[in-house]
Protein backbone atom coordinates (compact mmCIF):
# COMPACT_ATOMS: atom_id res chain seq x y z
CA UNK A 1 0.00 0.00 0.00
CA UNK A 2 1.07 3.14 -0.52
CA UNK A 3 0.05 6.35 1.19
CA UNK A 4 0.34 9.59 0.78
CA UNK A 5 1.61 11.59 3.45
CA UNK A 6 2.02 15.48 2.30
CA UNK A 7 1.65 17.83 -0.80
CA UNK A 8 3.73 20.61 -1.47
CA UNK A 9 2.68 23.63 -3.19
CA UNK A 10 5.16 26.17 -3.22
CA UNK A 11 7.06 26.64 -6.62
CA UNK A 12 5.14 28.58 -9.24
CA UNK A 13 6.35 26.96 -11.86
CA UNK A 14 7.01 22.69 -13.35
CA UNK A 15 8.61 20.83 -10.71
CA UNK A 16 11.64 19.06 -12.87
CA UNK A 17 13.43 17.16 -9.91
CA UNK A 18 13.43 16.12 -6.22
CA UNK A 19 16.17 14.68 -4.29
CA UNK A 20 15.88 13.15 -0.66
CA UNK A 21 18.61 12.71 1.90
CA UNK A 22 18.00 11.37 5.48
CA UNK A 23 17.26 14.60 7.07
CA UNK A 24 15.70 16.84 3.96
CA UNK A 25 13.80 17.05 0.83
CA UNK A 26 14.71 19.06 -2.05
CA UNK A 27 12.92 20.12 -4.97
CA UNK A 28 14.17 22.56 -8.00
CA UNK A 29 11.48 23.81 -10.71
CA UNK A 30 11.49 26.73 -13.61
CA UNK A 31 11.06 29.01 -11.12
CA UNK A 32 14.50 29.47 -10.84
CA UNK A 33 14.39 27.84 -7.39
CA UNK A 34 15.37 25.09 -4.99
CA UNK A 35 13.36 24.82 -1.78
CA UNK A 36 14.30 22.40 0.95
CA UNK A 37 11.98 21.05 3.72
CA UNK A 38 12.88 19.15 6.91
CA UNK A 39 11.46 15.42 6.91
CA UNK A 40 9.81 15.81 9.96
CA UNK A 41 7.55 17.72 9.16
CA UNK A 42 7.61 18.75 5.51
CA UNK A 43 8.19 22.28 6.97
CA UNK A 44 10.41 24.76 4.81
CA UNK A 45 13.57 25.16 6.42
CA UNK A 46 14.29 28.95 7.09
CA UNK A 47 16.94 29.86 4.28
CA UNK A 48 14.77 28.25 1.47
CA UNK A 49 14.27 28.90 -1.17
CA UNK A 50 17.58 29.17 -2.42
CA UNK A 51 17.68 31.46 -5.47
CA UNK A 52 20.64 31.83 -7.42
CA UNK A 53 20.03 30.52 -10.79
CA UNK A 54 19.55 33.03 -13.41
CA UNK A 55 17.06 30.76 -15.04
CA UNK A 56 15.13 27.52 -14.56
CA UNK A 57 16.86 24.78 -11.94
CA UNK A 58 16.73 21.22 -14.15
CA UNK A 59 18.05 18.68 -11.57
CA UNK A 60 18.78 18.86 -7.71
CA UNK A 61 20.82 16.04 -5.51
CA UNK A 62 22.28 15.64 -2.25
CA UNK A 63 26.02 14.08 -1.17
CA UNK A 64 25.94 10.75 0.44
CA UNK A 65 27.26 12.44 3.49
CA UNK A 66 24.56 14.48 3.41
CA UNK A 67 26.60 17.68 4.10
CA UNK A 68 26.01 19.28 0.40
CA UNK A 69 23.07 20.07 -2.24
CA UNK A 70 23.68 20.51 -5.61
CA UNK A 71 21.70 21.90 -8.47
CA UNK A 72 22.36 22.52 -12.16
CA UNK A 73 20.48 25.27 -14.72
CA UNK A 74 20.16 26.22 -17.99
CA UNK A 75 22.32 29.12 -17.07
CA UNK A 76 25.12 26.38 -17.35
CA UNK A 77 25.98 26.91 -13.83
CA UNK A 78 25.85 24.18 -11.16
CA UNK A 79 25.62 25.34 -7.61
CA UNK A 80 27.19 23.23 -4.20
CA UNK A 81 24.99 24.78 -1.28
CA UNK A 82 25.45 23.88 2.58
CA UNK A 83 22.93 22.23 3.67
CA UNK A 84 23.64 23.83 6.84
CA UNK A 85 23.59 27.18 6.37
CA UNK A 86 22.04 27.13 2.92
CA UNK A 87 24.45 28.94 1.45
CA UNK A 88 26.19 29.01 -1.96
CA UNK A 89 29.73 27.44 -0.70
CA UNK A 90 30.46 26.80 -4.84
CA UNK A 91 29.50 27.84 -8.22
CA UNK A 92 30.69 25.76 -11.32
CA UNK A 93 30.40 26.97 -14.37
CA UNK A 94 30.30 24.54 -17.64
CA UNK A 95 33.49 25.20 -19.40
CA UNK A 96 31.95 24.94 -22.88
CA UNK A 97 29.14 27.44 -20.96
CA UNK A 98 26.23 25.02 -22.59
CA UNK A 99 22.89 24.37 -20.01
CA UNK A 100 23.42 22.10 -17.70
CA UNK A 101 20.94 19.54 -17.63
CA UNK A 102 21.30 17.13 -14.90
CA UNK A 103 24.11 16.22 -12.32
CA UNK A 104 25.02 13.83 -9.32
CA UNK A 105 27.27 13.22 -6.31
CA UNK A 106 29.81 10.13 -6.09
CA UNK A 107 28.76 7.77 -3.47
CA UNK A 108 31.78 8.89 -1.52
CA UNK A 109 30.76 12.85 -2.14
CA UNK A 110 33.99 13.70 -3.89
CA UNK A 111 33.14 13.96 -7.17
CA UNK A 112 29.86 15.97 -8.72
CA UNK A 113 29.07 14.77 -12.20
CA UNK A 114 27.21 17.56 -14.39
CA UNK A 115 25.58 16.72 -17.92
CA UNK A 116 25.36 19.15 -20.62
CA UNK A 117 23.50 20.23 -23.75
CA UNK A 118 26.29 19.98 -25.60
CA UNK A 119 26.98 16.20 -25.01
CA UNK A 120 29.87 17.09 -22.80
CA UNK A 121 29.82 15.97 -18.79
CA UNK A 122 32.41 17.77 -16.44
CA UNK A 123 33.58 16.48 -13.17
CA UNK A 124 34.46 18.72 -10.70
CA UNK A 125 36.27 17.77 -7.38
CA UNK A 126 33.89 18.57 -4.13
CA UNK A 127 36.63 19.53 -1.93
CA UNK A 128 38.86 21.82 -3.98
CA UNK A 129 35.94 22.86 -6.39
CA UNK A 130 38.02 22.87 -9.19
CA UNK A 131 37.16 21.03 -12.40
CA UNK A 132 39.28 17.51 -13.22
CA UNK A 133 38.26 16.78 -16.18
CA UNK A 134 34.94 17.93 -19.32
CA UNK A 135 34.80 15.18 -22.19
CA UNK A 136 32.40 14.58 -24.96
CA UNK A 137 30.44 11.80 -24.20
CA UNK A 138 27.50 12.18 -26.68
CA UNK A 139 26.40 14.14 -29.75
CA UNK A 140 22.63 14.62 -28.15
CA UNK A 141 21.77 16.31 -25.20
CA UNK A 142 23.29 14.26 -21.88
CA UNK A 143 20.23 13.72 -20.05
CA UNK A 144 20.29 11.34 -17.13
CA UNK A 145 23.89 10.19 -15.38
CA UNK A 146 24.53 8.21 -12.34
CA UNK A 147 27.37 6.76 -10.92
CA UNK A 148 27.53 3.29 -9.96
CA UNK A 149 27.18 2.48 -6.21
CA UNK A 150 30.91 1.46 -5.56
CA UNK A 151 32.01 4.83 -7.29
CA UNK A 152 34.48 3.48 -9.74
CA UNK A 153 32.34 3.90 -12.96
CA UNK A 154 29.02 6.26 -14.13
CA UNK A 155 26.28 6.10 -17.05
CA UNK A 156 25.22 8.52 -19.21
CA UNK A 157 22.08 8.69 -21.33
CA UNK A 158 21.11 11.16 -24.41
CA UNK A 159 19.10 12.20 -26.45
CA UNK A 160 20.00 10.03 -29.17
CA UNK A 161 19.11 6.70 -27.12
CA UNK A 162 22.34 4.94 -26.12
CA UNK A 163 23.55 4.36 -22.70
CA UNK A 164 27.04 4.76 -22.14
CA UNK A 165 29.31 3.25 -19.22
CA UNK A 166 32.51 5.05 -18.17
CA UNK A 167 35.35 5.02 -15.92
CA UNK A 168 35.32 7.88 -13.36
CA UNK A 169 38.19 9.66 -15.72
CA UNK A 170 35.71 9.20 -18.02
CA UNK A 171 37.58 6.25 -20.62
CA UNK A 172 34.93 4.37 -22.50
CA UNK A 173 33.88 0.91 -20.65
CA UNK A 174 30.47 -0.33 -23.02
CA UNK A 175 27.80 1.31 -25.09
CA UNK A 176 24.59 -0.02 -25.29
CA UNK A 177 22.79 1.34 -28.82
CA UNK A 178 19.38 1.53 -29.03
CA UNK A 179 18.79 1.37 -25.17
CA UNK A 180 15.56 3.21 -26.07
CA UNK A 181 14.31 4.36 -29.10
CA UNK A 182 14.03 8.33 -29.51
CA UNK A 183 15.96 9.06 -26.39
CA UNK A 184 17.05 8.24 -22.57
CA UNK A 185 15.69 10.57 -20.44
CA UNK A 186 16.24 8.98 -16.78
CA UNK A 187 18.35 6.66 -15.45
CA UNK A 188 19.44 5.31 -11.90
CA UNK A 189 21.22 2.24 -9.66
CA UNK A 190 20.44 -0.09 -7.30
CA UNK A 191 22.30 0.23 -3.94
CA UNK A 192 23.02 -2.73 -4.05
CA UNK A 193 25.27 -5.19 -5.76
CA UNK A 194 26.01 -8.63 -6.32
CA UNK A 195 29.29 -10.85 -6.65
CA UNK A 196 28.95 -14.01 -8.01
CA UNK A 197 32.46 -15.95 -8.46
CA UNK A 198 34.59 -13.52 -10.30
CA UNK A 199 32.30 -11.11 -11.80
CA UNK A 200 29.97 -7.97 -9.76
CA UNK A 201 26.64 -7.31 -11.13
CA UNK A 202 25.21 -3.95 -10.97
CA UNK A 203 21.17 -3.47 -11.72
CA UNK A 204 20.21 -0.06 -13.63
CA UNK A 205 17.24 1.28 -14.35
CA UNK A 206 16.36 3.60 -17.54
CA UNK A 207 13.36 5.60 -18.45
CA UNK A 208 12.98 6.98 -22.47
CA UNK A 209 10.96 8.23 -25.20
CA UNK A 210 9.54 5.14 -25.88
CA UNK A 211 7.32 4.98 -23.17
CA UNK A 212 9.52 2.04 -21.67
CA UNK A 213 10.92 1.72 -17.63
CA UNK A 214 13.70 -1.09 -18.39
CA UNK A 215 16.27 -2.69 -15.66
CA UNK A 216 19.85 -3.69 -16.90
CA UNK A 217 22.34 -5.95 -16.07
CA UNK A 218 25.93 -4.41 -15.91
CA UNK A 219 28.33 -7.35 -15.28
CA UNK A 220 31.92 -6.81 -14.48
CA UNK A 221 34.01 -9.68 -15.34
CA UNK A 222 37.49 -10.03 -13.45
CA UNK A 223 39.01 -10.85 -17.11
CA UNK A 224 36.77 -10.14 -19.77
CA UNK A 225 35.55 -6.96 -19.22
CA UNK A 226 31.74 -5.01 -19.46
CA UNK A 227 28.73 -6.57 -20.36
CA UNK A 228 25.40 -5.05 -20.42
CA UNK A 229 22.18 -7.06 -20.40
CA UNK A 230 18.63 -6.40 -20.30
CA UNK A 231 16.79 -7.80 -17.76
CA UNK A 232 12.88 -6.38 -17.34
CA UNK A 233 10.93 -4.21 -19.75
CA UNK A 234 8.35 -2.54 -17.95
CA UNK A 235 5.42 -1.09 -19.73
CA UNK A 236 2.67 0.14 -17.59
CA UNK A 237 3.16 3.12 -18.53
CA UNK A 238 1.36 5.21 -22.07
CA UNK A 239 3.80 7.84 -22.57
CA UNK A 240 7.49 9.29 -22.18
CA UNK A 241 8.99 8.09 -19.07
CA UNK A 242 10.91 10.95 -17.08
CA UNK A 243 11.79 10.03 -14.30
CA UNK A 244 13.26 6.95 -11.87
CA UNK A 245 14.55 5.84 -9.45
CA UNK A 246 15.24 1.98 -6.69
CA UNK A 247 14.32 2.08 -3.46
CA UNK A 248 17.62 2.01 -0.38
CA UNK A 249 17.50 -1.83 -0.60
CA UNK A 250 16.90 -2.06 -4.14
CA UNK A 251 13.68 -3.93 -3.40
CA UNK A 252 11.57 -1.15 -5.44
CA UNK A 253 11.30 1.03 -8.86
CA UNK A 254 9.46 4.17 -9.12
CA UNK A 255 8.62 5.78 -12.12
CA UNK A 256 7.14 8.82 -13.16
CA UNK A 257 5.60 9.25 -17.01
CA UNK A 258 4.23 12.32 -19.39
CA UNK A 259 1.55 9.98 -18.50
CA UNK A 260 0.77 11.91 -15.40
CA UNK A 261 1.33 8.45 -13.52
CA UNK A 262 3.52 7.71 -10.57
CA UNK A 263 4.22 3.23 -10.86
CA UNK A 264 5.72 1.40 -8.30
CA UNK A 265 7.21 -1.63 -9.42
CA UNK A 266 8.77 -4.75 -7.65
CA UNK A 267 12.70 -4.69 -8.81
CA UNK A 268 13.27 -8.28 -8.47
CA UNK A 269 10.45 -9.85 -10.81
CA UNK A 270 9.34 -6.72 -12.91
CA UNK A 271 6.09 -6.62 -11.08
CA UNK A 272 3.51 -3.67 -10.75
CA UNK A 273 2.84 -2.69 -7.61
CA UNK A 274 0.87 0.40 -7.56
CA UNK A 275 -0.15 2.97 -10.03
CA UNK A 276 -0.85 6.50 -8.73
CA UNK A 277 -2.76 8.96 -9.98
CA UNK A 278 -2.68 11.97 -8.03
CA UNK A 279 -0.36 14.53 -10.05
CA UNK A 280 -2.63 16.49 -12.59
CA UNK A 281 0.36 17.15 -15.21
CA UNK A 282 3.73 15.12 -16.38
CA UNK A 283 5.57 13.76 -13.42
CA UNK A 284 8.96 14.96 -13.75
CA UNK A 285 10.68 13.62 -11.10
CA UNK A 286 10.90 11.16 -7.94
CA UNK A 287 13.48 10.10 -5.30
CA UNK A 288 13.23 7.57 -3.17
CA UNK A 289 14.66 8.38 0.99
CA UNK A 290 18.16 6.56 1.63
CA UNK A 291 17.26 5.28 4.86
CA UNK A 292 13.31 4.16 4.56
CA UNK A 293 10.66 3.55 2.43
CA UNK A 294 9.30 6.75 1.56
CA UNK A 295 9.81 8.55 -1.46
CA UNK A 296 8.95 11.87 -3.58
CA UNK A 297 7.75 12.69 -6.85
CA UNK A 298 7.18 16.20 -8.61
CA UNK A 299 5.32 17.34 -11.44
CA UNK A 300 4.69 20.00 -14.04
CA UNK A 301 1.30 20.45 -12.13
CA UNK A 302 3.87 22.47 -9.54
CA UNK A 303 3.61 20.36 -6.81
CA UNK A 304 5.66 17.79 -5.20
CA UNK A 305 3.72 14.47 -3.25
CA UNK A 306 5.95 12.68 -0.75
CA UNK A 307 4.64 8.67 -0.45
CA UNK A 308 5.03 5.96 2.26
CA UNK A 309 5.25 2.33 1.38
CA UNK A 310 3.63 0.04 3.69
CA UNK A 311 1.04 0.56 6.71
CA UNK A 312 2.86 3.76 7.62
CA UNK A 313 2.45 3.24 11.00
CA UNK A 314 5.50 3.48 12.40
CA UNK A 315 6.43 7.03 11.14
CA UNK A 316 2.57 8.20 9.66
CA UNK A 317 -0.14 8.23 11.90
CA UNK A 318 -3.26 10.64 11.14
CA UNK A 319 -2.05 12.52 13.80
CA UNK A 320 1.42 13.19 12.07
CA UNK A 321 -0.28 13.93 8.98
CA UNK A 322 -2.49 16.44 10.41
CA UNK A 323 0.29 18.31 11.97
CA UNK A 324 2.63 18.37 8.82
CA UNK A 325 -0.61 19.76 6.78
CA UNK A 326 -1.17 22.38 9.69
CA UNK A 327 2.69 23.43 9.44
CA UNK A 328 2.60 23.78 5.98
CA UNK A 329 -0.46 25.30 5.88
CA UNK A 330 -0.41 27.96 8.35
CA UNK A 331 2.85 29.12 9.54
CA UNK A 332 4.71 28.02 6.16
CA UNK A 333 2.54 29.66 4.33
CA UNK A 334 2.60 32.98 5.32
CA UNK A 335 6.60 32.90 5.69
CA UNK A 336 7.07 31.98 1.98
CA UNK A 337 4.05 34.22 0.61
CA UNK A 338 6.38 36.81 2.36
CA UNK A 339 9.09 36.16 0.64
CA UNK A 340 7.24 35.32 -2.87
CA UNK A 341 5.95 38.88 -2.72
CA UNK A 342 9.50 39.94 -3.12
CA UNK A 343 8.98 39.00 -6.70
CA UNK A 344 7.22 40.82 -9.54
CA UNK A 345 3.63 39.95 -8.70
CA UNK A 346 2.89 40.92 -12.36
CA UNK A 347 4.94 37.95 -13.67
CA UNK A 348 3.68 35.29 -11.12
CA UNK A 349 -0.18 36.07 -12.22
CA UNK A 350 0.81 36.63 -16.22
CA UNK A 351 -0.48 33.66 -18.67
CA UNK A 352 2.26 31.39 -19.39
CA UNK A 353 2.16 32.04 -23.11
CA UNK A 354 3.37 35.01 -22.10
CA UNK A 355 6.62 33.88 -20.56
CA UNK A 356 9.76 33.20 -21.89
CA UNK A 357 10.49 29.42 -21.85
CA UNK A 358 14.15 30.06 -20.90
CA UNK A 359 13.66 32.57 -18.45
CA UNK A 360 10.12 31.97 -17.55
CA UNK A 361 9.93 35.94 -17.09
CA UNK A 362 7.45 38.05 -19.30
CA UNK A 363 8.76 38.91 -22.47
CA UNK A 364 9.46 42.30 -23.79
CA UNK A 365 10.64 41.27 -27.21
CA UNK A 366 9.65 37.92 -28.39
CA UNK A 367 10.90 36.43 -31.18
CA UNK A 368 10.05 32.86 -32.87
CA UNK A 369 12.60 30.79 -33.54
CA UNK A 370 13.34 27.84 -35.98
CA UNK A 371 11.33 25.14 -34.08
CA UNK A 372 8.52 27.35 -33.88
CA UNK A 373 8.50 28.61 -30.25
CA UNK A 374 8.31 32.40 -29.26
CA UNK A 375 11.15 33.47 -26.48
CA UNK A 376 12.76 36.45 -25.54
CA UNK A 377 14.84 38.03 -27.93
CA UNK A 378 18.02 38.04 -25.50
CA UNK A 379 17.45 35.03 -23.63
CA UNK A 380 17.62 32.78 -27.23
CA UNK A 381 20.31 34.53 -28.76
CA UNK A 382 23.02 34.02 -25.68
CA UNK A 383 21.46 30.36 -25.88
CA UNK A 384 22.10 30.06 -30.02
CA UNK A 385 25.73 31.41 -28.73
CA UNK A 386 26.44 28.29 -27.41
CA UNK A 387 28.12 25.49 -29.18
CA UNK A 388 24.67 22.97 -28.87
CA UNK A 389 22.27 25.50 -30.49
CA UNK A 390 19.48 22.86 -29.93
CA UNK A 391 16.09 23.83 -29.44
CA UNK A 392 14.93 24.49 -25.55
CA UNK A 393 11.67 23.00 -25.90
CA UNK A 394 12.49 20.21 -27.80
CA UNK A 395 16.39 19.74 -28.19
CA UNK A 396 16.33 18.89 -31.48
CA UNK A 397 19.13 21.06 -33.64
CA UNK A 398 17.92 24.23 -34.58
CA UNK A 399 17.81 24.47 -38.65
CA UNK A 400 18.74 28.18 -38.77
CA UNK A 401 19.43 31.15 -36.23
CA UNK A 402 16.88 33.65 -37.83
CA UNK A 403 15.35 34.88 -35.49
CA UNK A 404 11.81 36.33 -36.24
CA UNK A 405 9.82 39.23 -33.91
CA UNK A 406 6.71 37.91 -32.85
CA UNK A 407 4.55 41.23 -33.03
CA UNK A 408 1.18 39.49 -32.58
CA UNK A 409 2.37 38.38 -28.97
CA UNK A 410 4.33 41.42 -28.31
CA UNK A 411 0.96 43.71 -28.74
CA UNK A 412 -0.76 40.93 -27.09
CA UNK A 413 1.55 41.05 -23.93
CA UNK A 414 1.25 44.94 -24.13
CA UNK A 415 -2.68 44.83 -23.60
CA UNK A 416 -2.98 42.51 -21.00
CA UNK A 417 -0.32 44.91 -19.30
CA UNK A 418 -2.57 47.69 -19.54
CA UNK A 419 -5.36 45.62 -18.62
CA UNK A 420 -3.43 45.40 -15.50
Amino acid sequence: MASLLCTLQDHRDDVNCCALSDRFLASCSGDKTVRVYSCEDFSELRFSPLRAHAYGVHCCCFSSCGRYLASCSTDARTIIWSTSTGAAVATLEHPARAPVRVCAFSPDARCLLSGASDGTVAIWDVTSKTLQRCAKVSEGTVLACCFSPCGQMFVTGSTLGELHLWTRSVGPLHTQREAHDLGVNCCHFSPQMSLDGQTIKFRLASGGQDNQLRIWIISQHATTGYEMSLLYTLSAQSAPVLSCAFSFDGQLLVSGSVDKTVTVYDANHGELVHTLTQHDRYVTACAFSPCELMFASGSMDKTVNIWRIGDGNAQASEPLKTSVQESVGLRGRVLRKIKDLRSSLLDSDSPDEFLCPITRELMKDPVIAADGYSYERDAIESWINTPNRSSPMTNLPLQTTILTANRSLKMAIQRWKSSQ
